[in-house]
Order: C-alpha cells, then structure tokens, then sequence
C-alpha cells in the first residue's frame, strides 16, 4: 500500500498551475472587466505577494525512520494590514490550491470591513494517518520552517481543513518558544486557556444560519420550518446544524466522510452531534436512512448547505439539486459550470466569501483581544457577529441590485471594489 504522507522525490511541475488556481483568477478577471479594474491593479492581484514552499523532515514514531513532508504558506495582499488565513493539512494541498485560497479571503476580509489581507497555509500530510505525537512534530517543524513570515503584526495563522484548535496551540508554543515569552496573537482559533476566544469553534456555522432569515426572504422560503440539507458535519456542519434547528428549521439529511443519511421529518441534531462524537461519522445514526452522497445534493429542500471542501457543486450535480437557496459554508464548493446552471435555475446562491466569513470575523475579535489582554463575553461576541455579517449581506444585496448581477459577482465587487482603492491610496514605492 503507498505510503500517502510520504512525499515524491521530485516536487509535481506546474504545481502553481493548479485549477482552483485557475478558477480563483478566472472569477477575478471576470469581476475586474465588468468593474473597469484598472489593468495596473488588475495585475498586482491576480498573483500572490509572497508565497513560500518549504520541504522539512519529521521523525515518526518508529524514531529511526524520517520522512519528508511540504508545506506552504502564502500572503496574497500586504496592502490591507496583518495578513489572516487558515493552515490545512491534507494529502492534496498544493501551492496553486493555497494561492486560490489566499485570494478569496483577500476579498472576504475587505468584504467583511477587517483591517487584514488574505493568506493560507497548507502541509501535504494526511492527518488522519499519523499518529498525535507525529502530527505534533510535524506542526511545529512547519512553524520554524514558516516563523520569518507569521506574526502578530505580519500574518496571523487560523484553523482550516485537518486542523484544529490543538494544533493552534502548538503553533503558538513554537512562536512563543522562539521569542521567550508568550506570544498568544500570532494565531487564532486557540484554546480559550491560551486566549482563545469563546465562540470561536461555532462561529462559521453560526454565522452561515446569521444570514438564513435575509437571504430566504431574498428568495420567497420560509425560515420555520424550512427543510435543510448539510454536506459536511465538521465544526462548520455541525453548528450550522444546530443554529439551524435552534431557528426553527428541519435538518433533514447530513452527509460527512463515512456517509450520508436522511429521515424526512428532521433529524435530532443534539443526538447526532453526540453520536459523531462517539463513532466518528454520521453512518449509522439511528432513526435515519442511509443515502449515497449524490442522493444527498438531490434531496428535495429549501436550503442547501455544503460545508466540507472545495467542488461538490459541479456541472455533473448542479440540474439535480431541487434546494432553491444555497448558502455556501465551504471554501470554493461551487464550480463556476454549476454557478451559471444554478443561476439559471433561478436557485439562490449566497457565495462563500461572505457565508463563511464568521470564523475569519471572530479570529479578528480573538486577535484583538489578545492584543488588548481583555476579553469579550459570548454574547458581545455573538451580538457584534451578527451585526458585521448581517451588514456585508444587505450592502452586497445592495450592490447584486444596482448592478443586476449575481451575489457572488456583486460580493466579489464590493471585496475587489476596497482593495483596489486601498492599493491607489497606497500608491507604489518607490
């Protein structure tokens, strides 16, 4: 059996050339030409600002053996302030996949109103088949290999795919053992015991429900009531899920690695939450029907949330889906084939740069509160959430209307729309 963490003795070619690379800039250059972009600024952010790839060694637990694993991190803008973005650990990261990914949440930053540029940080590593101690080693060799480029006034790392708030933790010990002293600003996304903040696991799935009451009125569904359909059951899934049911909607089908399942009178979320906690997935869960993961993004609903990764929304799916309102959880989960098939379905589709802008919005109370050593309460949290993500929604509709374009154009606009006029302002040195 191959070995999937080891990596290939030569690095893949073209590995920039990614095509969530190609889409992110192709989304882009479609928003910058119906804006009339100056081609000058145009081309200052159609490519990343800094990008870094390191290769480094880590024992594993038979500690004579070495393996060598990549790792990435890349600041697309440095105009805006600090630079904030997940790490994800995943077999398949590559530079062209965090270069996209840097992008978008350039745009979901200014979107937002956060004083941040957009950057992210990967490991070619399957998390799930090394062991915690080698997962450790591995992380906090990739922060010595990354520490010139991170910092609390440079690039503040956050949690992403195959990471979690442990792995926040041992970023931040790392940084802090480098400069003698605790350092807890220099990522997000930590355990409250190292100032984290409080709501900050929940925040992007909450945020996602934030936006549910706007955008069904938007689209004709009722909120009560409303059947709901959720791919992926990691933290965004899971309290997307709950805020969803605490709102009054049906959670009718939830669907993660191991599996999918449905019962079409609702599922009790709070049981299933305990039960992944338990199992490890969501197959099995007593009282529902086991679904493939096509039967899944065909379930008639009113909202569909994807909430894993990148692409399950393709040009193969995109005529089954019966949801007529679609709020993207996931980073990139809707091609731009399936966007126009969608759209001319009459299907609404709330794009992710600003669906799943609560966990980046809570990393920045996180980080400002670090910096200030005074914390917030959970519902000063929560109350200042909703009021930021609420606002981006209308003043993208806004936007949507005058120009008559789609939300993903007219949040795209509005995102470029701050960068560029920050970037003008800046002028060019020297």
């Amino acid at each position: 059996m191959p070995d999937r963490n080891r990596a290939p003795a030569v690095a893949p070619e073209m590995e920039w050339d990614s095509p969530m690379y190609k889409e992110a800039v192709s989304q882009f250059q479609n928003v910058a030409e119906k804006m009339g972009l100056d081609d000058n600024i145009r081309e200052r952010l159609t490519m990343p600002q800094r990008s870094l790839v390191v290769t480094f060694p880590y024992r594993t637990d038979e500690y004579s053996k070495v393996r060598t694993a990549y790792g990435y991190r890349v600041q697309h803008v440095l105009t805006m302030g600090p630079t904030k973005g997940g790490i994800r650990y995943a077999p398949d990261v590559n530079l062209g996949e965090v270069a996209a990914l840097a992008m978008l949440m350039t745009w979901k930053c200014a979107l937002v109103g956060l004083p941040f540029g957009g950057a992210k940080g990967g490991v070619r590593i399957d998390p799930h088949a090394v062991s915690r101690r080698e997962l450790q080693r591995v992380t906090r060799r990739y922060t010595a290999e990354v520490i010139g480029m991170i910092g609390p006034q440079t690039d503040i790392p956050a949690p992403d795919l195959g990471t979690d708030e442990r792995v926040m933790a041992w970023i931040m010990d790392t940084y802090s053992q480098h400069q003698g002293h605790a350092v807890p600003a220099v990522v997000t996304g930590k355990p409250p015991e190292l100032g984290g903040s409080v709501a900050r696991r929940e925040a992007t799935g909450r945020g996602i429900i934030s936006l549910l009451p706007s955008a069904a009125m938007r689209c004709g569904v009722a909120v009560d009531g409303a059947r709901v359909v959720i791919q992926g059951f990691g933290n965004v899934g899971r309290y997307a899920a709950i805020a969803a049911a605490e709102v009054g909607c049906r959670v009718v089908a939830v669907g993660d690695l191991t599996g999918a399942i449905h019962n079409g009178n609702g599922l009790e979320v709070g049981r299933l939450a305990r039960y992944v906690d338990e199992v490890g997935g969501v197959k099995g869960f007593p009282g529902a029907d086991e679904i493939t993961s096509d039967e899944l993004m065909a379930i008639d609903c009113e909202v569909l949330i994807p909430a894993a990764v990148g692409g399950v929304i393709h040009a193969g799916n995109a005529g089954d889906i019966r949801a007529r309102l679609i709020l993207e959880g996931a980073n990139n989960p809707t091609t731009l084939e399936a966007d126009r098939i969608l759209l001319d379905r009459g299907v609404l589709i709330v794009p992710d740069i600003i669906c799943n802008a609560g966990g980046v919005t809570v990393s920045y109370f996180e980080w400002v509160q670090d910096l200030q050593n005074y914390f917030w309460s959970e519902n000063e949290i929560v109350s200042r959430l909703r009021e930021i993500m609420i606002r981006a929604f209308e003043s993208v509709l806004e936007v949507s209307i005058r120009e008559k374009v789609d939300m993903r154009t007219a949040a795209l606009m509005r995102g470029i729309e701050r960068v560029a006029r920050a970037k003008l302002v800046r002028g060019v040195y020297p």
